[in-house]
């Protein structure tokens, strides 16, 4: 009875020792994709009896290879890919062989699924591009390749694909060959290995073809089997950001997370990156026992010889080879949502475990994924590429993404959806912003305020144009200045005379309207006054970032409630009848959308109150609350 147990045992070792492998399959609709996961799951011996069983059933119902098996079906697992034939999210499927394990991920080829093979390329050490041997290098080919050089992946496999259909021709292969290799030139790649297969018959998948005797080269399982991508990691230098802060009880405090490159061991001098504190390793913990070395890859808890304040989000490093640190950086950014990006506008940016506000200061250019040229541009639009300028509320640890993936690569959320919206690749550190600091003044915030015995606050007035936000305000600065109050009023169109001249009425243009505004009334408010700020504002993201910038109690949202029809009838400038009639673009409320307020402190319905009324109504409102005596 102990003979099963030992051979269990030793199965169980010989598994966990293997090296192991992600890739991914990428490349145009319908160049195979699926079918040859499929066939590699198959061959590999990796399905049991009821998936074959399942198989050979949903293959009469939904394949398209005739009687034949479809292996598609084996990770086209959606009822929409089944029926349409394609895929649409991204499949993992595990494998191993007597040498490796794997897990690959099926990405799909449509254009607008790009985001999704972006997430598989994402965790993948290699990428299996996919060519219709009929067809040749497509976009989409040309496309993947370049989104997959951009996230990191260093070794390609050229799978020319469908050989059978062109009789197994060795002048078509080369060509495809010639053609890639012609393109991908300047993508990066560490390897790249070009293989005629036919994943339908699995000619040179696992065996090697009869039907190509001019074919020499490695077969795709025997490549897969070899490629070394492992050694490359663990040489770096030492990196672990902090996942959790692992205080079980008094006499243990140690920080726990996954190497991300590099090697460290007990003794070895580390610096919390951000911070610069540094202390020496005591132990390395996992849940079988102290190590004597962790590598790359492996999740450990890290105890330390000193009392450092260390947090999650935070990257331990060797203090002999730190990363950078900067509230400022150059990277890629791969748009992955349908409402367009938007230049100064916050989003939360993720780096490891670490969440900051961020916004794209300075798009420099996007990239034609296709023909690899850069071109102008404001703002990027779902699945494009541009390169620019990122700005942080504080500083962060990184690498350049092309150093180390794990403390280089970033998303983009959306604040109030949560979504992300974006993935990015850091390029380098802005230096300049870290050495520009806070300078300290002798007189603050308190002392001016103190003088002018008033509390500093920000009266942020919004609203569609034509409600009154703009009478309403200019009433309220008159009766606070005529009790002596120290104000000033930013108002839109003045602004725009000066400060804002050089922006214009797009999405992406008031989004940096309100940005200008937003720190213009930071000073205000620093020098001590009450400020009064009558902008449309149509963007709640912007008003919450105009809100955090101040501290707690010092923006006061004044939300002035006005319905379209009136603002329509009252139009002081004409201007909804120029928008209605197409000669004014972007127009709030017409052609640009005004997303109101949810939680203003204060709500002004003009509809049924007089200016007058509304000002005092708000002046009472600041004696209430203390801003002024």
């Amino acid at each position: 009875m102990s003979k099963p147990a030992l051979d269990l045992s030793a199965y169980l070792a010989e598994q966990e020792n293997k090296s192991f492998l992600r890739f991914l399959t990428c490349g145009s609709v319908d160049d195979g994709k699926s079918t040859l996961i499929g066939r590699l799951l198959y061959d590999s011996k990796m399905l049991f009896e009821d998936h074959l069983s399942a198989l050979e059933k949903d293959s009469k119902r939904f394949g398209t290879d005739g009687d034949n098996i479809d292996f598609a079906l084996l990770v086209d697992g959606l009822e929409a890919e089944r029926e349409q034939g394609i895929t649409i999210d991204v499949a993992y499927r595990f494998f191993a062989t007597d040498r490796r394990k794997f897990i690959v991920a099926d990405t799909p080829g449509h254009e607008q699924y790009t985001r999704n093979m972006a997430t598989g390329a994402s965790n993948s050490e290699l990428a299996v591009v996919l060519i219709d041997a009929r067809k040749g290098v497509l976009t989409q080919s040309r496309r993947h390749s370049y989104i997959a050089s951009l996230l990191g992946i260093r070794h390609v496999v050229l799978a020319v694909n469908k050989i059978d259909l062109v009789d197994y021709s060795q002048e078509t292969f080369n060509r495809i060959v010639e053609d890639y290799t012609a393109f991908a030139k300047n993508l990066g790649f560490v390897t790249m290995v070009p293989i005629p297969i036919s994943a339908r018959y699995g000619d040179n998948v696992i065996e090697r073809s009869p039907r190509m005797p001019w074919y020499q080269g490695p077969l795709l399982l025997d490549h897969l089997n070899t490629v070394d991508v492992e050694s490359a990691l663990s040489e770096k230098p030492f990196r672990m950001p902090v996942q959790w802060v692992n205080r079980p009880n008094l006499d243990f405090r140690g920080f726990s997370g996954t190497i991300a490159s590099g090697r460290v061991r007990p003794g070895d001098k580390i610096v919390v990156a951000a911070s610069g504190r540094a202390s020496t390793v005591t132990r390395i913990v996992t849940m079988d026992g102290d190590l004597d070395e962790g590598i790359a890859g492996e999740a450990v808890t890290i105890t330390l010889a000193d009392e450092v304040d260390i947090s999650r989000g935070d990257v331990l490093a060797l203090a002999s080879a730190r990363p950078e640190v900067s509230d400022q950086f150059s990277a890629h950014v791969l748009w992955m949502t349908e409402e367009e990006m938007l230049p100064g506008r916050q989003y939360l940016l993720k780096v490891g475990a670490k969440v900051v506000p961020a916004s794209v200061t300075e798009l420099k250019h996007k990239i034609d994924v296709n023909t690899l040229d850069h071109s102008a541009a404001k703002t990027l639009a779902l699945n494009e590429v541009g390169y620019g300028n990122l700005s942080l509320s504080q500083p962060i640890a990184f690498d350049p993404y092309t150093d180390n993936r794990d403390t280089g690569g970033f998303i983009l959320i959306d604040r109030f959806t949560n979504g992300t919206v974006a993935a990015g690749m850091i390029d380098f550190g802005l230096r300049r912003a870290t050495n520009v600091h806070w300078q300290a003044l002798d007189v603050n915030k308190t002392a001016r305020s103190g003088l002018k015995v008033q509390k500093p606050a920000v009266l942020w007035f919004t609203g569609l144009s034509g409600s009154g936000k703009s009478t309403i305000a200019n009433l309220v600065e008159r009766a606070l200045f005529a009790d002596g109050r120290h104000t000033y009023l930013l108002d839109g169109d003045n602004v725009r005379h000066g400060l804002n001249r050089d922006l214009g009425f797009t999405d992406a243009d008031r989004v940096e309207n309100i940005r200008r505004v937003a720190e213009a009334a930071r000073l205000f408010v620093d020098a001590g006054l009450i400020v009064l700020v009558s902008f449309i504002s149509p963007f709640r993201s912007e008003r919450r970032m105009a809100r955090e910038m101040l501290e707690t109690g010092e923006f006061i949202e004044v939300f002035v409630d006005t319905p379209i029809e009136i603002c329509m009838q009252r139009d002081p400038k004409g201007l909804y009848q120029k928008a209605m009639a197409g000669e004014i673009k972007n127009f709030t409320g017409i052609t640009s959308p005004y997303e109101t307020p949810e939680d203003a402190e204060i709500t002004v319905k003009t509809a049924g109150i007089a200016a007058a009324d509304a000002a005092a109504e708000i002046v009472a409102y600041l004696r209430a609350g203390g801003i002024v005596p």
